[in-house]
């Protein structure tokens, strides 16, 4: 727990936010001090609503002379606690909501960090464009969440994480200055690419306040469709004739096992079955074109190649969008159909492509080994390795036995993930759940540079203290 916050700071805090910036409001704090699965809770003294970047700096400003700490937070749809405050002021970014520019000839739109990743989409659709980062949570998530976090979702295959599709930021920095990095340029050779010190760094080193996001052309085609494999090994494979066949355009490729996809069906209301035989794993294809029909004609030339290989045992292509829209609600909804499930082991993890087969048999066998009667519910990214491996208890399980094993399984699931060449979190952070482990995995020279990063601009880790090292 962070020192007690003095009662001065406050008032200045309440001084330079003015009436409507701030709220000790129990009710209006609530629901921001609790992460939505409920795994973590806080305090705060204060809850600051600033309504400019100049606010922001006002509010930094004020916590940097008196060393209070801060924490950022934007759509608090993060699963690791690092937006979770303990005693540190809490700085809320949801009022910063103007979109400031879109330009179709720079191919960009200037975003404050308030603006959810749906109206991002929209205020692109609106100008005929797209921004292709795509996430279940898109109608909270913030801008200024997944910059910090480098969120990446179901398209990193094609278009990358955050760090590729941000061209510039604006961010306030741990002294209260604004430093004004909103460049539209594809090209900058004139130092440091300052943008990546702040992009996945999860508010430890300034408050991302706006981004200038890329832009790309609205698509012509687009194919969704599921198909059912025998094993991982086979989806990894199918992936790559779907990039030889369609030349790259395939917008996503996720995996499911028959688990998820018996709980999406059992839980979610309106889901069904997308394939009449269940096969040991599905994987959910999209592939998108500039061209008109050349999607579909690309994913009927997959689908073939992979029933004559043998590698697709059976599949469904989406005849419309509501079926498309079915098919990925079956994907965007596992871990809501995990709830009525009891507790669960969630992990979030990286290896290589090529190692995704081996993770899962190895780190299978280990944990239904180790813990009896365990259910494996994994599903995740094939193309860019990430996979949420998450862990139920049997039925019958008693929830506060099968928790009280959670820490000692992460670790047996981490240590698989090294061997592999992996990283302990992919697309979530480390936050306040992961930090602590993730040092045990840094060599000393990583370590050391990291921390002389944050030093330098941050000497009294007044910004998120509990978060990284």
């Amino acid at each position: 727990m962070t020192a007690p916050v003095p009662a001065d700071v406050i008032s200045r805090l309440k001084a330079v936010l003015g009436e409507g910036g701030w709220s000790q409001d129990p009710d209006r704090l609530a629901p921001k001090l609790v992460e939505w699965r409920d795994r973590w809770s806080g305090t705060t003294p204060l809850l600051a609503l600033p309504r400019s970047v100049g606010d922001v700096a006002a509010v930094i400003g004020v916590c940097a002379s008196s060393q209070v700490a801060i924490t950022p937070q934007g759509g608090n749809t993060g699963l690791v606690g690092g937006q979770i405050p303990q005693g540190e002021i809490l700085l809320s970014l949801e009022r910063l909501r103007a979109i400031r520019a879109v330009d179709t000839e720079d191919d960009v739109l200037v975003a404050e960090a308030g603006v959810t990743l749906a109206a991002v989409h929209e205020a692109a659709l609106q100008v005929r464009r797209r921004f292709p980062l795509s996430l279940a949570s898109e109608g909270s998530a913030t801008i200024g969440g997944l910059v910090s976090t480098n969120a990446g979702g179901v398209a990193v295959l094609r278009y990358g994480t955050m760090r590729q599709l941000v061209l510039g930021l604006e961010v306030v920095l741990p002294n209260g200055e604004v430093w004004g990095g909103l460049k539209r340029l594809r090209k900058d050779n004139t130092g440091y690419d300052l943008k990546q010190l702040f992009i996945g760094a999860e508010g430890t080193l300034g408050v991302v306040t706006a981004a200038a996001l890329k832009l790309f052309p609205e698509l012509a085609s687009r194919a969704v469709a599921i198909a059912g494999v025998a094993t991982p090994r086979d989806a990894v494979a199918l992936l790559g004739e779907a990039k030889a066949i369609t030349g790259g355009a395939v917008e996503s490729f996720e995996l499911i096992c028959r688990l998820g996809m018996e709980l999406a069906v059992r839980h979610i209301p309106g889901a069904r079955k997308p394939l009449e035989r269940a096969p040991p794993w599905y994987v959910l294809i999209e592939i998108a074109s500039n061209e008109a029909g050349a999607a579909e004609a690309a994913m009927e030339r997959l689908l073939e190649a992979g029933m004559d290989s043998g590698r697709v045992l059976d599949a469904a292509l989406a005849q419309t969008e509501s079926q498309a829209r079915a098919f990925w609600a079956l994907r965007e909804n596992q871990s809501a159909a995990q709830k009525s499930e009891g507790a669960a082991w969630k992990h979030d993890i990286a290896v290589p492509v090529s190692r995704i087969a081996d993770f899962l048999e190895t780190a299978g066998t280990e944990l239904t080994a180790r813990y009896p009667g365990v259910r494996i519910d994994a599903f995740g990214h094939v193309g860019d390795g990430n996979i949420h491996y998450d862990v139920l208890g049997s039925p019958d399980a008693d929830p506060a036995v099968h928790n009280g094993r959670r820490d000692e399984a992460a670790h047996l699931v981490h240590e698989i993930v090294m061997s592999f060449d992996g990283s302990i979190s992919a697309e979530h952070g480390l936050g306040t759940m992961k930090t602590a482990e993730a040092l045990a995995y840094k060599s000393p020279v990583e370590a050391a540079v990291q921390r002389a990063i944050r030093a330098a601009l941050d000497p009294a880790r007044i910004m998120n203290p509990r978060v990284l090292f």
